[in-house]
């Protein structure tokens, strides 16, 4: 043959090919078997570890994750792309950097292994921790890496362990360190509120039958404070009912459970939906309190849950009973021997207590120091024993006069301190008020009487003083002064405040004098009918131009005519220059036809109102028909005698409209036993039923109700085109605001009827004009 080789050569050579090529494929299907069962050994493994597999391919990016990796974080098989973005879209955006830059460590040698914790979203919202270990594939040719595989493990219920240990630690040291109550309890809610993500804690503490917040740092403000202080009792909500009967309350849905019924609307705007209390009890078997778990949604709690709740109140009660130990401790320590008071130790120590809940709450309070007026007269001329009883009697005079919120303590002598919570500047002088009268009732002291007096000074954290010697000093300071002004009265710290008081002083003094000598004056409102545009009715509203005040709001005047027991005779001085007025119209052709008065409830009850209303008619000779007294709808349910006094005054033929409709506390139920011919619509709802579905819904159904009971209807504060169309489209009759007119004087009105007779009025151009201080709702002979 050519090549050399015989026939038979070949043959060996083919044969030996073939033995060569069976011998490959028997090695190859050996290791394919043995690769076979070690990738099923590895993944019984990783099935038996529940560890999730990764495998990363770092020439493509491309990476597979196994079925658990995905689960893990609660997607199925097809819901993940195998890429490198899925895992940077998973991972906290913390954590994100720190494991990459270990990665090229690991990659470029720098490192030996890799292994790194993270934090990653499960598909639900909340943090699992997974701890990654790997090893890199090389390629045998050069070396260079080509693969990075490893596994995730679930490290959450361990980290989430360690946390509660660390917590739980920081949490003795700081009960050991002596820290306040309030903050150990914010610190124990806030650490099982991190271990359930969505859950809101709280500790109530039970103080003189009285619920008291104690640690709630991620309920609303508002939730707390509407419940706190609330009478304990059985279905007190989920704690009020634990801590009355020392037992587990687990509530699933606040808004159907019983036990939440009187308290439920002050927990439900704030998304509150379950609540689940355990007692907090104390090592003599006595309830001190209970510790509150709350959800957005409602539902029973798991296992964890329940044994977090248990061991939150546990923990929760050391710090109660330490604390309640302690206040025991100090109210034997801190008290005035002679009077029982506080003493100024105790002063002190409950001025930087609520000092720190100020700044924490940005809250202001009140300091009023009292001194009583000439004790030392008393001490030379009947002795201190004489001049002892005084100061106890004194001292129950004070506290009578102040409530349970408020602090009364003696400083020392004939010095005494109360500490108010309320941060109206009105409040401090009401008390101050108070403690001047209370003091100088007569007192009989071995047989001879006195009529004691003393000064008081008024000063407010933190405007007056941010510490305790400051305020002192400020309360102090306006001692002196009321001592020096003449004793046996009070001083603010602050000229502002003393203005104010003065300020309402004058109009008290002034207002008398001003109505006797009528030197208040009217204006008038048209009310306009919506289809027409013609004039159907005029509001009366009083106004008072004080010569040194200015003009004085009309929710100042009518207050403190109601108070010092003026407006009956400010009423009729309005009626009579009212219906005078329309009289005058009536004569001069201008069609009015009805005037409209308001009428303070109080008048209700006095029987000769009905005789003045006659007696007025006759005077001033008007129809009773003209005349519309507006009464706001408080007095349908306030007292049975008004409606006598509503078929009373129906019967002279006046009508009756009940004013601000909707805001108070009356029914169509009660309206339909009084006979009042129209309701008018609060500027409240006119307000917001642009912008809010339930206050449309309300007009509406007011409109509609009233029309189905036989009443006109008047819609208050209009002052927009789009509130004049709405009002149109839902059946409104009248309607008065600014869109039409402000109120004006008498001259001005009959200017405008006369320019605007057959025609009607028209709505001005679209322009919303806010009411001015002295157009405020809610009081008499306003807007």
């Amino acid at each position: 043959m050519g090549n050399g080789k015989t026939k038979s050569q070949l043959l060996e050579e083919v044969q030996q090919l073939r033995s060569e090529l069976a011998a490959v494929k028997l090695i190859t299907e050996r290791r394919t078997k043995e690769l076979s069962i070690n990738a099923e050994r590895f993944s019984l493994a990783i099935q038996g570890a529940n560890d999730g597999l990764w495998d990363w391919n770092l020439e493509t990016g491309e990476v597979y994750y196994s079925p658990r990796w995905k689960s893990m974080l609660g997607y199925k098989e097809h819901e993940l792309d195998h890429v490198l973005g899925t895992w940077e879209d998973l991972v906290h955006a913390d954590d994100k950097d720190a494991v990459l830059a270990k990665v090229q460590d690991y990659l470029a040698g720098r490192t030996d292994s890799f292994e790194v914790e993270m934090r990653m979203h499960h598909k639900i919202g909340h943090e699992v921790f997974v701890l990654s270990r790997g090893f890199c594939v090389n390629r045998e040719s050069d070396g260079k890496p080509i693969r990075l595989v490893g596994t995730h493990v679930d490290i959450t219920e361990r980290k989430k362990a360690e946390a509660l240990n660390e917590k739980h630690a920081e949490i003795l040291k700081m009960i050991a360190r002596g820290y306040p109550a309030a903050d150990i309890y914010d610190a124990i809610a806030l650490m099982y509120e991190s271990r359930h993500p969505g859950m809101r804690c709280s500790m109530l503490e039970l103080e003189n039958n009285k619920l008291l917040h104690g640690g709630a740092p991620s309920l609303p403000k508002a939730y707390c404070d509407a419940v706190h202080g609330l009478e304990n009792g059985p279905n007190v909500g989920s704690c009020g009912t634990s801590t009355f009967t020392g037992k587990r309350v687990l509530v699933e849905n606040i808004e159907t459970d019983p036990k939440w019924e009187k308290i439920k609307h002050h927990a439900l705007p704030h998304g509150m939906r379950c609540c689940w209390s355990e007692p907090i009890i104390n090592s003599q078997g006595k309830v001190l309190g209970a510790f509150g778990m709350y959800y957005d949604y409602p539902a029973l709690p798991n296992e964890e849950e329940l044994n977090d709740l248990i061991s939150a109140a546990r923990l929760a009660g050391i710090v109660m009973e330490r604390d309640q130990t302690q206040k025991r401790i100090q109210m034997l320590a801190y008290t005035d021997e002679l009077t029982g008071l506080a003493s100024r130790a105790a002063l002190i120590q409950h001025l930087e207590e609520i000092t720190k809940a100020a700044v924490r709450h940005n809250r202001r309070f009140g300091l009023l120091y009292v001194d009583l007026d000439d004790f030392k007269g008393v001490n030379d001329s009947l002795g201190h024993e004489a001049g002892d009883l005084l100061l106890k009697t004194i001292a129950d005079r004070l506290v009578n006069i102040c409530r349970e919120i408020d602090f009364v303590a003696r400083l020392g002598g004939d010095e005494f301190c109360i500490l108010l919570e309320a941060a109206e500047d009105d409040y401090a002088a009401n008390v101050a008020k108070r403690c001047l009268d209370a003091i100088s009732q007569p007192i009989e002291i071995y047989s001879r009487k006195l009529t004691p007096s003393c000064s008081i000074g008024i000063a407010y954290y933190p405007e007056d003083g941010e510490d305790l010697s400051a305020l002192l000093k400020a309360g102090d300071a306006s001692l002196y002064t009321a001592k020096e002004n003449g004793k046996n009265q009070y001083a603010f710290y602050r000229a502002e405040l003393i203005h104010k008081a003065e300020y309402r002083f004058q109009v008290e003094q002034s207002l008398r004098v001003a109505i006797e000598r009528e030197q208040l004056s009217l204006v008038f409102q048209p009310q306009i009918n919506i289809n027409t545009g013609a004039v159907c009715g005029i509001e009366v509203l009083s106004r008072w131009h004080h010569p040194q005040l200015g003009q004085i709001p009309p929710i100042d005047f009518i207050a403190t005519a109601e108070r010092i027991g003026m407006i009956q005779p400010l009423t009729e001085w309005v009626l009579r220059t009212a219906c005078k007025q329309l009289a005058g119209w009536r004569k001069t052709s201008v069609e009015v036809l009805r005037i409209a008065v308001n009428i303070s409830p109080k008048l209700f009850l006095d029987e000769a109102f009905v005789s003045l209303i006659g007696q007025i008619i006759d005077e001033t000779e008007i129809v009773p028909s003209e005349l519309e007294l507006e009464v706001t709808e408080g007095i349908v349910q306030t007292d049975p005698r008004n409606l006598s006094i509503f078929m009373a005054l129906k019967e002279l033929g006046v009508l009756l409209a009940i004013d601000d409709f909707g805001t108070g506390y009356s029914s169509f139920a009660s309206l339909k036993h009084l006979k009042v011919d129209y309701l008018k619509i609060d500027k409240y709802f006119i307000d917001d039923m642009l912008v809010d579905e339930k206050s449309m819904m309300l007009v509406s159904s007011m409109i509609e109700m009233g029309h189905k009971l036989g009443y006109g209807i008047i819609a208050e504060g209009v002052e927009t085109l789009e509130q004049l169309t709405i009002l149109r489209k839902l059946g409104c009759e009248t309607v008065q605001g600014y869109l039409y007119s402000r109120p004006i004087s008498a001259e001005a009105l009959s200017k405008l009827l006369d320019s605007e007779a057959g025609i009607g009025i028209a709505p001005k151009a679209e322009k919303r004009v806010k009411s001015g201080s002295t157009d405020a709702k809610k009081t008499l002979h306003r807007r």
